[in-house]
């Protein structure tokens, strides 16, 4: 099975919680996925806990193919972006470009995040 793994779920895995073990678990046996956007929001989020920041970056290169975003996954992010922002006020533009980057590859999105329980392709962790 393929996996993109929201940023969400790289946390936890990097502060090795409980649902961060199941991740874990879920790195040595599927094919795994992660978006610039992914790097982009763990790494601040850690360097703003003052964490490294360099291991976090590291992690994620290491355990994930890195999914290029293309002009397409672009364009229907937005449209995607536009028809669900007058219903989810906090889903934003980085979440319609995972989302939709994981469906260009059928892949299921790893996610703790409650606003991607509307779309199959989420897999919710707790």
């Amino acid at each position: 099975m393929r996996y993109v793994i929201d940023s969400s779920c790289w946390i936890d895995y990097l502060e090795g919680s409980k649902s961060g073990e199941k991740i874990n678990e879920i790195l040595k046996r599927e094919e795994i996925f992660a978006l610039p956007i992914n790097i982009s929001e763990v790494v601040s989020k850690v360097k703003r806990k003052k964490g490294d920041f360099e291991l976090a970056y590291k992690s994620i290169i290491s355990n994930a193919s890195i999914i290029n975003i293309t002009p397409k996954i672009s364009k229907d992010a937005g449209i995607l972006h536009a028809e669900m922002k007058p219903k989810t006020l906090n889903f934003g533009l980085a979440d319609a470009i995972i989302i939709t980057a994981a469906k260009s590859i059928s892949a299921k999105l790893l996610t703790k995040d409650e606003h991607f329980r509307k779309f199959k392709e989420a897999v919710m962790v707790k």
